[in-house]
């Protein structure tokens, strides 16, 4: 462990006497910590966001509300949650759900779509207010789990190199960006590659920006419809991606850091914010997990204590852009297609690294997490329900095959 390991946990539980000053302990880092993380957070996962929108053939005004509904009950989630546990409590949207939408979204009516947000939302709160967040996580085998994440990923890791024939000079000069940003500035190094494929964009292809009005967003209210194959084929893999994918890290980040958060609230806390934004297009707030290392890490400030501040700055910063979502919207969708493709590749590339990992890390489960990872890539769709629950089925279905009856004899 680092020397920035806390010794006595952080959890927030202080006295009267202990609570702490907002006055006395916000500093600059603290709040260019914050900065940085909306930074880094909007520069990547964005795009992916935009990608799914596109998928769902969702017009400006339903993308811009979907953006501004993440970003508030993000930016609510980090300034109250910090402020009333006094540690940085950071969260997101989720971006390998937002990957699962861009595959899946499109096979919906929207207001389907929107009603499995609902029950997604309402499904996370209930498992983290009952403490069931950890029984769950437990019953399915982390290798089918990451392999499903794995299997939905693919396709924005290979989108990368198939986009290389509509511009190559932008795609590999992109690319190379993230890499050296990758070697010398891990942090920078997708907004690395989005700043140079920006550049390279205007030189070549063109880069026909448009800003919109910049004024406030108006969200659009939608009213949620129900129906069994959105349910199965959108609302259980997104609570599964919450969960596993984006909630579980989260929390392991902050401990990591040597803080112990409240799991029944803080995700029990998104998931209730969840509820309220899903009718305005939001398919989610998680715990974050990359940025949430930057606000936790001693780059924010070197006492531990201190830290919460980052987590408020980020808050701040999440209303802030997200009461001007229309403006983003109107900025990236003047981005070439093939930028957009290495943007979300490169952004998205840690996360699928680290899913094919660790769904292969166990030998035992090797053969469940290949045909999970198979049959989720492959797009399959059958009685209207996409290819990620088909793929979690399919792989729950050999691990049980497979190992079922040793598990009986022993």
């Amino acid at each position: 462990m680092t020397e920035e390991l806390i010794t006595r946990p952080v959890d927030g539980r202080t006295g009267p006497d202990e609570r702490r000053s907002l006055r006395r302990d916000a500093s600059l880092p603290a709040l260019l910590a914050g900065l940085v993380c909306i930074v880094v957070g909007f520069s990547g996962p964005l795009v992916v966001v935009l990608a799914a929108a596109s998928a769902g053939r969702l017009d400006q005004a339903h993308t811009a509300s979907w953006i501004w509904a993440v970003s508030i009950g993000s930016g609510l989630t980090c300034l109250l949650l910090s402020w009333w546990t006094r540690t940085p409590v950071i969260a997101a949207w989720s971006t390998p759900g937002a990957a699962l939408l861009v595959t899946s979204l499109g096979a919906y009516p929207y207001r389907e779509a929107v009603g499995a947000f609902l029950v997604c939302g309402v499904l996370v709160a209930l498992f983290g207010v009952t403490g069931l967040f950890g029984r769950l996580i437990a019953a399915i085998p982390a290798g089918i789990v990451n392999a499903m994440l794995a299997g939905i990923l693919f396709s924005f890791g290979a989108g990368i190199f198939g986009a290389v024939h509509g511009a190559p000079g932008l795609v590999l000069g992109s690319f190379a960006a993230f890499l050296l940003a990758k070697r010398f500035a891990p942090r920078y190094a997708v907004p690395a590659a989005l700043l140079v494929g920006a550049v390279l964009a205007a030189a070549t292809t063109g880069l026909p920006l448009h800003l919109g009005s910049g004024g406030l967003t108006r969200p659009v209210l939608t009213v949620p419809a129900f129906s069994w194959p959105a349910m199965v084929g959108l609302a259980l893999p997104l609570t599964i991606v919450a969960l596993a994918s984006q909630n579980a890290p989260g929390l392991g980040v902050m401990r990591a850091f040597g803080y112990r958060p409240d799991d029944r609230l803080v995700i029990g806390a998104t998931g209730g914010l969840s509820v309220l934004l899903a009718p305005f297009g939001s398919p989610g707030v998680n715990l974050a997990a990359i940025t949430a290392a930057i606000c936790a890490g001693p780059e924010s400030h070197p006492d531990p204590r201190r830290r919460y501040v980052a987590g408020m700055s980020a808050g701040v910063f999440y209303l802030v852009v997200g009461s001007f979502s229309g403006l983003l919207v109107s900025l990236f969708t003047g981005l070439p297609k093939e930028l957009i493709a290495v943007i979300a590749g490169v952004a998205l590339l840690a996360s699928l690294q680290g899913s094919l990992a660790a769904a292969v890390a166990e030998e035992r489960g090797r053969d469940a997490a290949v045909v999970t990872f198979l049959a989720t890539a492959s797009g399959m769709s059958l009685c209207g329900i996409g290819s990620p629950f088909w793929g979690l089925l399919l792989g729950l279905g050999t691990h049980l095959a497979l190992h079922a009856r040793s598990g009986a004899a022993a």
